[in-house]
Order: structure tokens, then sequence, then C-alpha cells
């Protein structure tokens, strides 16, 4: 039987980051009473700072990035599949401003269900992107599992004082993004068999983007903080940026960078059951006038774009250096002091 003739996401009950743990029940998991804290000086970015990556500082100078991302698939074709899992784990690279090193692969494979050389089609998938972002995938672990998943553990490297965290956003800084929301729903409307081609197609690209600017963003003073926006969606990964520099955030909805089909979706109740998961987490800290603002909020995306706190006064600079290398990004919010809700949209400060 052909490769395509296996439906990928009918072995699955998830989908992509959709299939990620809330954020309410991850941090419950995170900070048990009895887990023991420990101190390591060299460790600059750990588990305590909801940061997309580990950092380990080698000699003051250089740090080395760790991080592991896998999921059950989000696509029907096993090529597809393994390379949207790989471009979604070097995002956590490149969100603290990384350089990626070297990948080693995690594949969990219903062998009694699918064959291997279904299998053989993800690694695939996940080795060209390794070639793309120009690391080799250098090995990995499989074990036979009752979904299909895969992903990557990913190492690279960084000058210490480079590293960008989500925790260092500054009042009056803006809010960019750099792929648009709405991967949740037409991937939902996928499942449903009432997407159209076109959607799907652009959806897919967007994911298959690496987000290697970040890399470059590094270096760029006039970024102070980033993250990308993946399973919690917009709403919780800005949720956990304002967390950790104690601050909120005022957004325009109109701004916030959606793909022309999200209210197509909305209006075919094309809703992943992880956006409700996610408000149900994190929604009570933002200020919201309507369901539709929720459902953007909460869309869990996959592979997704990265969402950065920019100096005010550079932000000219910034917009231009983004076009320079065709992203042509416009803010959609701002930084402001901390008030009582973390999130504000639409004025309602």
């Amino acid at each position: 039987m052909e490769n395509h003739t296996f439906k990928l996401t009918k072995y699955s009950h998830g989908a992509g980051c959709g299939c990620k743990i809330s954020p309410a029940v991850l941090s419950e998991i995170l900070n048990s009473e009895n887990t023991a804290k420990i101190n390591f000086p060299n460790l600059l970015v750990g588990n305590e700072e909801s940061d997309d990556a580990a950092v380990v500082s080698l000699d003051g100078e250089t740090a080395i990035v760790s991080t592991t991302d896998f999921f059950m698939p989000i696509v029907d074709d096993p090529f597809d599949f393994g390379a949207i899992a790989a471009t979604n784990a070097l995002s956590d690279i490149y969100a603290m401003g990384a350089t990626p090193l070297m990948a080693i692969a995690i594949l969990g494979w219903p062998i009694s269900k699918l064959p291997a050389a279904v299998a053989a089609k993800v690694l695939e998938g996940g080795r060209s992107v390794c070639h793309k972002a120009g690391i080799p995938l250098a090995g990995g672990h499989s074990i036979d599992a009752p979904e299909p998943i895969f992903g990557l553990a990913v190492t690279g490297k960084i000058a210490v004082n480079h590293v960008k965290r989500n925790s260092t956003a500054k009042v009056g800084d803006r809010l960019y993004l750099t792929k648009p929301i709405g991967v949740g729903m037409v991937t939902t409307a996928e499942k449903k068999e009432l997407a159209d081609k076109n959607d799907v197609l652009q959806a897919k690209t967007s994911m298959l983007k690496l987000n290697d600017i970040g890399a470059e963003a590094a270096a760029w003073t006039e970024v102070h903080a980033m993250t990308d926006v993946t399973g919690f969606g917009l709403g919780g990964h800005l949720t956990e940026m304002c967390k950790g520099a104690a601050v909120s955030a005022q957004l325009r909805l109109d701004d916030i960078p959606c793909f022309d089909f999200v209210q197509k979706y909305i209006d075919l109740d094309c809703i992943p059951g992880g956006t409700y998961r996610n408000w149900d987490s994190y929604g009570q800290g933002i200020a919201v006038s309507s369901e539709r603002d929720k459902l953007i909020l909460a869309d869990p995306q996959t592979s997704g774009g990265l969402l950065m706190a920019v100096d005010p006064d550079k932000s000219d600079l910034f917009e231009r250096k983004m076009k320079e290398k065709g992203c042509n990004l416009s803010s959609f919010g701002e930084i402001i002091s901390k008030h009582e809700k973390i999130i504000y949209l639409n004025n309602l400060v």
C-alpha cells in the first residue's frame, strides 16, 4: 500500500502543538512543592522562567542552548508532518536568539498500524528541514507507541550577552508577530473536511517557514524580549512574557496579524479543543469584549511566529531591518505598566 493512502491525522487524538498540556496543568506539574530546588550557577535559563529553551554558560562568554519539542500529526502527509515538527522544534532555539548546531530525532510509531516506510518519510521531512537550517540530524531514539509522534531535541549556541529571553520586555515596548494567527482553526477544519485547499496550503507554508531571523535579532539591541507563539496561543505566550517582566499589554485586535480565513472557520465552528483549554488556563487575566477575541488569542499555533517586544524609539529601524529580510511587520500593541489584568484588548484598560 502506498504511503499517501495513510491519513496520519486519523491515528492521533490531537494535532500539532494543540496536543500540549494546558498552561494551568503544566504549571501544576512543574511547580510541585516536592521538587528540590538546586542552584546551578552556570544555568542562565531553566524551568523557572517559562522560557523557550534552557541556556547554560560555558565560560561566561558562550552559552549552549538546548530544547526539545515533539507532537502528533497536524497534517496527513508524512514528509510534511516531519518537516513541520522539525521547523517547530528549531523555533525554540531561534526564539532565544541562538544558532542551532545539531538535532536528534524523537520518534514514537504505532508499528502494528502504520508501516515503517511511512515513518521513514517522516524522518526524511525532518532531515530536510535540518539541512535547510545547516545542521545534521545526528541521531535519535524511537519507541513503539499507540499514536505517531515526531520531533527533535536541538542544541544551539549563542553569545551570553545576546540571549533573548521572554521576560525582559519594558514598558513602552511595541509588540510584533512574524507569522499570522489561525493555524489551529484551519487544521481543525481540515480534520472536519471543511477546509479550503488554498487555506491549508497557506497554513502549511507558514508552518514550514524557519524562524531563523531570531538568530540575527539576537544582536539587535532594539529587541528587548522574544518568544515564539505555539500551542498556548498568542494570549498564553504574551501572558508569560508579561508575567516575567511584571508588566501588562494593550493590544489592538484588528492589528493582530491573522490569516484571511480566520472568520470563515470561526463561523463554521472549527475551533480546536486546545483553544478552550488555553482560555480556561489564562483567560481570567485578559480583558476582552467578545467571544471572537478569545478564539483568536487562544488559538493554538503550530510552528508559529516570533513575538518580539521592541524599543519604541527604534521601532522604525526594527521594521526596516525586518523588511530587508522579507518580513513586513507592523505593531499590534504595546507593553504598559502592570495593571489588574495582564492583557487588555481595544482600550479596555
